[in-house]
């Protein structure tokens, strides 16, 4: 089988990014060669690869389930919002400046001859790729500049199944809608749809079904039933609720659960970073958005930051700051990770006005450190050890610290340098991934229990890697089991058919 498929959706968070990735792993068990693409993301969550640049996560993911190292062509534009009005924007894995939303539209033609010739590169490389949307394609405002959706399926003649997610209700209005709102040629390119998160009678849901594909001459190559045990990475920071609950963890081995409160961020990133503590059995982690909720934490993590400062300025609007900063002073752990960690500190400058206006602002003083902001933005994966551990992880900060204080290192890196502060209850570090380092998180898990008193030990055979690829397992096995593979495999080979209806919106 050779060829490519591009997965829309109705809306954002329909279900593009799993859906892809169950295509991807469903293909790849099948033992074939396939790859995941997304032309342009937007997100706050994202991985360093090891060619040096950094893609989005949900793409380092959908690598995963195709059994390959994450790579910058995976997702060759990265769009991190830092405001409602900006981004900066990464383009193969690297920066390339920060734009407005209009700046943004008179960049997009030179973006898309980026994408549809990375798109190429793979194509050649690979038996198939996958590719998934950005948003809806029912932006008809943005279809002059489209470089994710129908732009880039007319560019690269890809064939496209749309996706719904029928829990927000409306969904076969929306299915109609999207594809009617397409000029003819676009509509020419969509060739079915998928309804995702379907709770009930499928009896129910087939007449609708049949009036859709009478209304649109398209079939529903399946629906994806609601599943409790898929927890999988969310795309971006809209996925983690706030008050919510992280995973489906298991029972405690002991008497005592551990509870840990993930202090949710208004711009947050990798804030993914928290889903390891999740896999572990009797550890119960939720995200919070109000001082009550660390009441009864046994460890509070401050999660990573695309805005630092204003993020910071947030957490004491909130009462959250005075929360942790009690929590802290009571002798309970606290954990901070990339702007988490800098907040944490007694400062951090600004002198280039990276984030913000040029200047220093107070952080919580929790950590005897200061922290500076350089234009260069610092990326890597490294290795080292951490709590007597080996670990790897990959870090994406601008931030570099700035030490007075003589607290221990928490990573000591291959070369000897630091990384992050250890200094008992209060830790803290640059290092994203670190959690998925199985014996790492299980001593800090047993050392937060112990501070707590509680009667838990960490389980000593979970493995993280094996819990995602568990995850990933059941999108493949979801996608083989409720979707018309034999249909797929038509689409991906031969594209999409010739004649489809036009559909008109009045």
């Amino acid at each position: 089988m050779r060829g490519s498929l591009l997965v829309a959706g109705t809306t954002s968070d329909a279900g593009k990014s799993v859906l892809v990735a169950g295509l991807c792993r469903w293909l790849h068990r099948r033992g074939v060669d396939v790859a995941p693409f997304k032309a342009q993301n937007m997100s706050n969550n994202s991985v360093v690869c090891a060619d040096g640049g950094e893609i989005g996560r949900a793409q380092a993911l959908q690598a995963a389930a195709c059994g390959l190292a994450p790579s910058v062509r995976f997702n060759p534009v990265l769009l991190k919002p830092g405001s409602d009005r900006s981004a900066q924007v990464v383009v193969r894995g690297v920066v390339d400046g920060t734009v407005s939303a209009a700046s943004y539209r008179e960049r997009k033609a030179a973006l898309l001859e980026v994408v549809t010739a990375t798109l190429a590169d793979l194509r050649r490389d690979h038996d198939v790729v996958i590719c998934e949307g950005a948003g809806s394609p029912a932006e008809i405002n943005l279809r002059a500049t489209d470089i994710a959706n129908m732009g880039l399926a007319r560019a690269a003649d890809l064939p496209v199944i749309v996706v719904g997610d029928i829990d927000r209700g409306g969904v076969l209005a929306h299915l109609f809608g999207t594809l009617a709102v397409l000029e003819p040629a676009d509509q020419a390119l969509v060739a079915g749809w998928v309804v995702n998160k379907f709770r009930g009678d499928p009896a129910l849901l087939a007449p609708g079904l049949d009036q859709l594909r009478d209304l649109t001459g398209r079939p529903t190559l399946g629906v994806l039933p609601w599943s409790p045990e898929l927890w999988i990475d969310a795309e971006d920071s809209l996925g983690h609720v706030a008050d919510g609950v992280v995973g489906r963890p298991a029972p405690p081995a002991g008497r005592d659960w551990l509870r840990v409160a993930v202090v949710r961020l208004p711009r947050v990133s990798n804030g993914t970073d928290v889903d390891a503590l999740s896999s572990e059995p009797g550890v119960a982690v939720r995200w919070v958005t109000e001082p009550s909720r660390l009441a009864d934490a046994d460890l509070v993590v401050m999660p990573g930051s695309k805005t630092t400062v204003a993020d910071l300025a947030w957490l004491r609007s909130t009462g959250l700051a005075d929360a942790v900063a009690a929590h802290a002073r009571e002798g309970k752990p606290v954990l901070g990770v990339c702007g988490g960690y800098q907040m944490l500190g007694r400062r951090i400058h600004d002198p280039h006005g990276v984030e913000t206006t040029p200047g220093t602002v107070d952080g919580l003083g929790l950590l005897d450190l200061e922290v500076t902001f350089d234009v260069a933005k610092h990326l890597g994966t490294p290795a080292g050890v951490a709590l007597g551990e080996p670990v790897t992880f990959y870090e994406i900060h601008h931030g570099r610290e700035l030490r007075s204080g003589a607290a221990a290192p928490l990573v000591t890196l291959a070369d000897g340098a630091p990384e992050g502060v250890d200094a008992g209850h209060v830790l803290g570090t640059h290092a994203h991934g670190l959690l998925e380092n199985d014996a790492l998180r299980r001593r800090l898990l047993a050392r937060v229990a112990a501070a707590a008193g509680r009667d838990f030990a960490p389980a000593p055979d979970t493995s993280y890697a094996v819990v995602r690829a568990a995850q990933l397992d059941l999108l493949g096995d979801l996608v083989a089991d409720h979707l018309d593979t034999a249909a797929l495999e038509q689409l991906i080979s031969g594209g999409a058919p010739p004649g489809l209806r036009v559909v008109r919106a009045g």
